[in-house]
């Protein structure tokens, strides 16, 4: 009898054990952001379909990693009759549980835009082609073309040439049949919402035009991207402004190669030294007009630079974390600009031999 017992007891814990390990492994398995390669596609989910079919089905196509868990999550914890036919359009990286919940709030007909701050235009223009690519009449060149109507800025802007600066960063939704235009103009439309009236008389204040303060905060966001940094550097752009000195900033130079059409992903010689009035390294005051798509933070930046006598920066290697170092002397800077290539040429050197290693692994 105690053996009866005993080996009851023993199912009993094991069959606990079991259910323990199998509840764990559907928890972490709807839970976890799972990456996958559809996320600029639509999933079409046939009307009629029932719970397991819709879960086949994106088990497949890869959008959740398995079947089973969702199975077993939809028929103990979920419901399978909330699930919605449609088409769907799924970011990745997502947990099953976000795809399910997608599912039971219905079709959603919109595409996700994000524009990261500092993008350029040229960045924007890619962007939304490789995002709405239902005109196939339309490249990239003819969605910068688009943006050479400055008619919506008119009012903030009458000297701008083109609308770089004034494309808000951002997520947008919109609707998958938006075209470019449509999408610039909302865009533009978030910028609008960012230029507080009180920022036309604080450029006046400052003595400078609406235009400069946005060339200036696309200068910022450029070169920093720790906010509580942006108001020191806007105070450098003025000092070295003051003193007709070349602002010396490389994303200038960058932003020449993108309009060359030649930008390659490294900042070449040819880069630093072409003849250009955007080349701040040879030229002295602002650029032409801005740079990047610039955030709110940049622009307060810019109406409202910290007051300090520094004139050089450099990235705080000790800290690695974005920030920078700030000097007044240029003696000072040489050091922190010496300790900085010591490091950099460190990254590249590590860089290189883990090239080299992942090299020789696949030979092997």
């Amino acid at each position: 009898m105690k053996r009866v017992l005993a080996a009851g007891l023993i199912f009993l814990v094991l069959g606990i054990v079991g259910l323990c390990a199998g509840s764990y492994w559907v928890y972490s398995s709807v839970n976890t952001q799972h990456a996958h390669s559809h996320a600029n596609d639509y999933i079409k989910i046939e009307k009629g379909s029932t719970p397991r079919q819709i879960i086949d089905q994106l088990a497949e196509n890869g959008i959740i990693p398995s079947g089973t868990a969702a199975l077993i999550y939809i028929r103990t914890l979920g419901d399978g009759s909330k699930l919605q036919a449609g088409e769907y359009q799924f970011p990745s990286p997502i947990s099953t549980l976000q795809v399910l919940k997608q599912l039971e709030k219905g079709q959603d007909l919109t595409v996700k835009l994000t524009i990261p701050e500092g993008f350029t235009r040229f960045d924007i223009a890619k962007r939304i082609i490789e995002r709405f690519p239902h005109d196939a009449s339309l490249d990239d060149k003819a969605v910068l073309a688009l943006m050479d109507d400055t008619s919506l800025i008119k009012d903030i802007s009458p000297t701008a040439t083109n609308l770089e600066g004034y494309m808000y960063p951002s997520t947008y939704s919109l609707p998958r049949d938006s075209k470019p235009q449509e999408i610039i103009k909302a865009m533009v439309e978030q910028f609008r919402k960012a230029w507080k009236p009180e920022y036309a008389q604080q450029a006046k204040t400052l003595g400078r035009t609406p235009h400069e303060i946005v060339t200036i905060a696309s200068l910022i966001e450029t070169e920093t991207a720790v906010q509580s940094e942006r108001p020191i550097v806007a105070g450098i752009i003025n000092n070295r402004l003051a003193k007709n000195t070349p602002l010396g900033i490389d994303q200038t130079n960058v932003y020449i190669a993108k309009m060359l059409g030649r930008w390659d992903g490294i900042i070449n010689k040819s880069d630093l030294e072409v003849d250009s009035p955007y080349n701040t390294r040879i030229k002295t005051g602002l650029p032409p007009g801005p740079i990047s798509s610039v955030s709110e933070s940049s622009l307060k930046a810019a109406l409202y630079p910290q007051a300090t006598d520094y004139l050089f920066y450099v990235r705080n290697v000790d800290a690695n974390d974005g920030s920078h170092w700030f000097y007044s002397s240029a003696a000072e800077f040489e050091k922190g600009k010496a300790k900085y290539q010591q490091w950099l040429e460190q990254q590249r050197q590590e860089k290189r031999a883990e090239q080299t290693n992942a090299n020789n692994a696949e030979n092997q």
